[in-house]
């Protein structure tokens, strides 16, 4: 079994800063892109922050210049820095991982995983 962990999440208020973290845990070998979503309940999921295994990093327009992200390969963790909090940034946020390898067998990948999706609430 492999899963994603997420924490982190809660409550801020505007100009606050959170930090989300996700531990990729299990049978686990080879991480290729992680990355954070959000999505609030009727809207589509967006894309906020990718990061790949070379690490080459992707930003969502919304959050340029406040989040970045960061991945700790031997911990198997990456990690959202959220500062100068917005009320707009209240959603619920998702880890994800692509091309993730089993540990014991190489050659077997995994499907995208996705966590359960931690809260983040920001008041004005």
């Amino acid at each position: 079994q492999v899963r994603l962990v997420e924490s982190g999440g809660g409550l801020a208020q505007a100009g606050d800063s959170l930090r989300l973290s996700c531990l990729a845990d299990g049978n686990i070998g080879a991480i290729g892109a992680m990355g954070w979503y959000r999505q609030s309940q009727g809207s589509l999921r967006e894309r906020v922050a990718r990061i790949t295994n070379g690490g080459i990093i992707e930003y969502g327009d919304s959050v340029k210049g406040r989040f970045t992200i960061t991945r700790a390969d031997h911990k198997r963790t990456v990690y959202l820095q959220m500062n100068s909090l917005e009320p707009e940034d209240t959603d619920v946020y998702y880890c994800n991982a692509e091309e993730v390898t089993s540990a014991t067998m190489p050659r077997t990948r995994y499907p995208e995983l996705w966590g359960q999706g931690t809260l983040v609430t920001v008041s004005s």
